[in-house]
């Protein structure tokens, strides 16, 4: 049959383009997630000291939480 040697073939090819990474853009968003991550578990604070690191979470977590609540504003400001 015609038809299950053009999948079979088909199969193929999304494979070999699936390896060579032309098909996704998951390594890409997985790093971005990783490098997010990183950011807000604080990682990339210098030295070890616990209260440093804490101090930074929290600052960042703060941030996100005043960012998502300005765009919120933003947006009743637009619809209103």
């Amino acid at each position: 049959m015609k038809d299950d040697e053009t999948v079979r073939q088909a199969k193929r090819t999304l494979e070999r383009i699936g390896e060579e990474g032309g098909l996704s853009a998951t390594p890409v968003m997985k790093s971005a997630a990783n490098n997010v991550r990183d950011h807000f578990t604080a990682k990339d604070a210098e030295g070890g000291d616990k209260v440093e690191v804490w101090g930074t979470r929290i600052a960042r977590g703060l941030a996100l939480v005043a960012f998502v609540g300005l765009v919120f504003w933003m947006v009743s400001q637009v619809t209103s």
